[in-house]
């Protein structure tokens, strides 16, 4: 796999706005701001999917995503707050290494997320979830 643009960063090898890091995760300001004060939360070990990290990872990648969420809270005061973790360009991921963002919203900030709902009806429902329950 070729590194990562993040990868490059946790080598410091591209400058970047880094807010938080330890052995596991990195935190660092996005090149392409939604708003100020969005955020990305990294993978220090380049990862593509969210799939392929093990529970205690994805809890902690979590765990730094919660409390960089809530120091965006309260240094920019958002009216609300999107975190989105994405998977393979299908699931609108761009860079091929796990990440959340943490982007502070305001209404009518221009940022959108749009899919079309299906409503399907409850049998179907229930049948979908047959097929992962755990």
């Amino acid at each position: 796999m070729t590194d990562s643009v993040f990868t490059r960063i946790i080598r410091r090898e591209i400058p970047a706005a880094i807010v938080f890091e330890d052995e596991q995760v990195i935190a660092f300001m996005d090149a392409g701001q939604v708003n100020p004060g969005h955020v990305l939360v990294a993978t220090r070990r380049q990862v593509e999917t969210f799939m392929e990290l093990d529970e205690t990872q994805a809890a902690h990648l979590f765990a730094v995503a919660h409390r960089v969420a809530r120091a965006v809270q309260a240094a920019y005061q958002p009216e609300g707050m999107t975190l989105l973790q994405t998977n393979k360009p299908a699931g609108w991921q761009t860079v091929p290494h796990v990440h959340v963002h943490v982007v502070p919203r305001y209404a009518n900030d221009g940022a959108d997320l749009v899919w079309p709902r299906k409503d399907p009806p409850l049998a179907e429902l229930q049948a979908l979830a047959a097929r992962i329950r755990l």
